[in-house]
Order: C-alpha cells, then structure tokens, then sequence
C-alpha cells in the first residue's frame, strides 16, 4: 500500500474519531444508527443464507444487488455532506496524481458503515448460491468486484457532481430524497404484496436480465459456476470488472478536471433587480395587505428557498398522498385514510420558529405585544392552509375516487379539516411552549441536546390534536354505527369547517400571549444551530 493511500485512510479514520469527538449526542447517535444499520444487515445475512437450495433465490439476490448498486449510485446526490472526503475539490492544493489518488480514495471509501453493511449482504448472497469449491472461489472475488464496483461508482457520481453539490442551490438536491423514500418504501410494500400472493417465479424474467449488469452480475456468476455455466460466468465477472475499470476512468478523468479548471459556480450572474422586484411585488398582490400579507410571503418563501424547509413539505406532501392512494390502489385501503394528508402537513405547523434559526431575532424584534404575536402567528397558519387546503381536498377526492366511496366524501373531507385545524392549534402552542433549533448544516433536524423537546412539542402536540379532534370523530363514529352516514354525513363538511376554524382561532388566541412573554427564551431556544 503506497504512502498517500495509507494517509487517506488515516485522514478518514481522524476525521470520523474527530466528528464523534465533537458531542457526546453525535457519539451516541452515530453507535446507535451503526448498530441499527448492523443488526439489519446481520438479518439480511440470516435471511439470504435461509435462501440456500431455494429454487429462485438467484433471482431474488441478483436484484437485491441491483438495488443495493443503485443505492450507492444515488446516496451521494441526496447526502452530500455524508462523507467529507466525497468532495476531492479540498486536495486540489496539494501535489497529487489523479491515479495514485483515485487509489487512494478507493481504499478510504471502504472504511464506515455503509461498506460494512454491504459487504455483509454480499456474502450472504454468495452463501446463498454458492454451491462447491468452484462457485465459493469465484464468490470471492465477486464479492470483491461487486463491493468495488459500488464504491467506485458512488466515488464517479460523487466527482461528476462535486461542483453542483457543494453549491447552495445543489444541496436542494437533498430534497428529493424524502420523494424517493416515500415513494420507494410504497413500492417495495406493493411488490412484496404481490410477491406474497403469486410467489418469487415473477422475478424471473427481470433477473434474467439484471444478473448481466453489475455489479450484479459478479454475484450472477456465482450461480452459473454452481449449475456448471462456466463460460457464463467468466463473461459476467468480465462485465463486473469491465464497469470496475470503466468507472475508474471516469472518474481519474473527473478528478483531474475538478482539481486542474475553474470554478465557474463561483461566477454567477446577478439577477436583474427589475425582475426580482416585479416577482416580489406579484407575490404580494395575491397577499392580504399588513403584517399579515408581509408574513405569509416570508413563510412560502422559506417553503420554496429554505433546503430544510423545502425538505420537510416534499416528504410530508408526498407521504400524504402516497399512504391513502397506494392503499387505495391495492384495495386494503380505507377511505378515510385520506385524513393522512392533512395530518401530515398540520405537523409543518410545528416548531414555527425554530424554522426561523437565528434569523428569528428580526421577527422578534417587530413584536411587542400579544396582538402582534397574534397577527405573526396567524399569518404563519395562513400561508400554511395556502398550500394545505387544495392539497387535503385534492387527496381526498382523489382517494374518494379510487375506492368509489363518493356517498362519504363530505364527511371524510369535514374530519380531515377538523383535524387540520387542531393540529394548528397545537402546532401554535407547541412553537411558543417547546421551541427548538434546526441544525442549518447536515441532515439532522434537531441540534444535540434538544431531542426531547422535539418529541415532546410533535407527539404530545399530535395527541392533544386528536384529543380535541375527538367530538367531530365521535360523531363520524356515531353516524356509521347507527346507519344514519348515507342521510346526515354531509353536515360534517361545514361541521367540520366550522369547527376546525374555531379551534384554529382559539389555538391562536392561546399561544400569542405566551409567545409575546417568552420571547427571550424562544430566540435563545431557536439560535441554538
């Protein structure tokens, strides 16, 4: 092992001993996701080595290496900041090749958790299809060339993109992944569904095809060598190492751009101020006049600018949708699993201004009264129903359609915005009670130290929410035990308009003096970032 590799690998183990050094909540939330992260893998292995003599376990395990390949490949554009040494633009300055360093990045992007946990899976997979000595050597180097193969394309990804990720407007890039998650998690539980009821031969086909790219293919050959396949298999390792070669190359020819030519993404073009002042007053047209028109603009545009923010409405906007319609489409759903939307955005309502960070001691100032904090505090729940009202009504009718339960849309519709309306009562109370700081770099939502805070302000809020949702559920309850929903559940639509409004308004009332009496310590509470 060369110099420079040998310092690489000690540059990354200094900077996870350094990073864990910082705070003893860091310690213990990176030993705690290492041994979740771990024990799933280990569950994983149990599970694929239980695979062992399946008859189309080749099938499952070539796609579960396609997936895994997949997610190395698009891990760094939704966590840029996962992994300092992801950025090779910070040893521009020093006196390296790009060969020996590509070499060297290689060997420190094996050293975490994520390599560990893949290792691990590839293993299991070999366990699972290896059958004699032959297929045991060659899973050997498959493993090899399959965990090289993520690694370098994780790296290749990562090079390619480094300018864009490093920027302000390439962290927004993070933003999808809540999408993804949401999306991806429906659809790995309608597959398995689906799975369950017509069994593992429907992968067939698919990995049929996926067992040639890699690095799924290094683990295929393990399978073709067991069933005597031998010239099979030497063409798929010689895929695997072919994209291993082929992604080092793009990659040393990336490093040496990023290293050696400009940065243009540090030349930008100012934004014609005409332009940006006819956007702003457009804005504000369609806005209340006063404070409240100044604030509800302030907090849609924090939705749209702001990366954490932006973060939080596109994970909540597309779990609200996605729960009640995947549901819906796999006929196990229920109607009123349209409630879901609206839940879920109502929890924006939370922590209002720890949204704000440190920038919160300029609202601070504009308040000196309950009255103002009132208005500040009203415009907050109106730029929120802005987007949350069309989007709860748009759920609902779209999951209303799906199950062809249209005799229960009004009353479905009226507890969805009952419970909306509770949870901005809450979430306003909440905000002056157990305000807590949002971390502006990372991925963290909560800055050590105030976790409690924030389990309290959103599980208690969401509890009280449902405890004074309860009398509009009662009477949906009510309405369908005595048979009387098909004559009377239209009146809970304005039932529940009405009350949520209610509720809404006297949530408002409540917080306003608190918060015009704390603002000291909501401003240390929220600056804490």
């Amino acid at each position: 092992m060369s110099d420079v590799t040998v310092t690489v690998v000690r540059l990354k183990l200094s900077l996870l001993r350094n990073g864990l050094r910082q705070s003893g909540g860091r310690r213990a939330a990176y030993i705690a996701s290492a041994v979740l992260v771990l024990l799933f893998a280990a569950l994983q292995l149990l599970g694929l080595i239980a695979l062992r003599g399946h008859a189309h376990a080749v099938s499952l395990v070539v796609l579960l290496i396609a997936v895994l390949g997949l997610g190395w490949a698009v891990m760094p554009l939704f966590f840029p900041s996962g992994d300092e040494t992801l950025d090779p633009s910070r040893l521009v300055m020093l006196p390296l090749r790009p060969r020996p360093l590509v070499r060297a990045l290689l060997a420190a992007s094996l050293v975490g958790i994520g390599p560990l946990f893949t290792l691990l899976l590839l293993l299991g997979s070999v366990i699972a299809l290896a059958h004699g000595p032959a297929a045991v050597a060659v899973g050997v180097v498959g493993v090899v060339l399959a965990l090289l193969v993520c690694v370098a394309l994780a790296r290749a990804v990562a090079a390619a993109n480094v300018r864009l990720l490093t920027s302000r407007k390439g962290r927004d890039l993070a933003v999808l992944s809540g999408l993804v998650i949401a999306v991806g998690a429906q659809v790995v539980n309608f597959g398995a569904q689906r799975l369950g009821t017509a069994g593992l031969g429907q992968l067939d086909p698919v990995a049929d095809v996926v067992r040639w790219l890699p690095p799924a293919s290094a683990i295929g050959a393990v399978d073709s060598v067991s069933t005597g396949a031998y010239g099979l298999a030497a063409g798929q390792l010689l895929v695997s190492a072919g994209a291993l070669a082929a992604l080092i190359a793009v990659w040393a020819r990336t490093l040496t751009k990023v290293m050696t030519a400009p940065d243009a993404s540090t030349l930008q073009a100012a934004e014609p101020s005409g332009r940006a002042r006819g956007s702003s007053r457009g804005l504000a047209r369609l806005l209340p006049a006063g404070r409240t028109g100044t604030v509800m603009e302030r907090s849609l545009r924090y939705i749209w600018r702001d990366p954490k923010t932006k973060a939080a409405w596109v994970t909540s906007l597309a779990i609200g949708l996605i729960v009640p319609v995947f549901n819906a489409v796999q006929g196990t759903g229920s109607i009123y699993f349209a409630c879901f939307a609206a839940g879920m955005l109502g929890i924006q309502m939370y922590n209002q201004f720890g949204q704000d960070t440190s920038a919160f001691w300029m609202v601070a100032m504009t308040i000196s009264s309950p009255r103002d904090a009132y208005v500040e505090l009203r415009g907050r729940a109106l730029a929120l129903l802005v987007v949350t009202l069309p989007y709860a009504t748009l759920v609902t009718v779209v999951t209303t359609a799906l199950l062809g339960d249209w005799p229960r849309l009004p009353e479905v519709l009226g507890l969805s915005l009952a419970l909306l309306g509770a949870m901005l009562a809450t979430g306003a109370w909440t905000s002056a009670r157990f305000p807590y700081s949002i971390p502006q770099e990372g991925h963290k939502n909560v800055v050590p130290g105030q976790a409690g805070l924030a389990w309290i302000a959103i599980f208690g809020g969401m509890v009280s929410a449902a405890l004074l949702c309860a009398p509009v559920i009662a009477a949906v309850i009510w309405l369908n035990i005595t048979g009387e929903a098909p004559a009377y559940g239209w009146l809970l639509l304005p039932a529940g308009i009405v009350y949520g409004t209610a509720i809404t308004a006297l949530g408002l009332r409540l917080a306003a003096p608190r918060t015009a009496a704390h603002l000291p310590e909501i401003l240390t509470a929220v600056s804490k970032g």
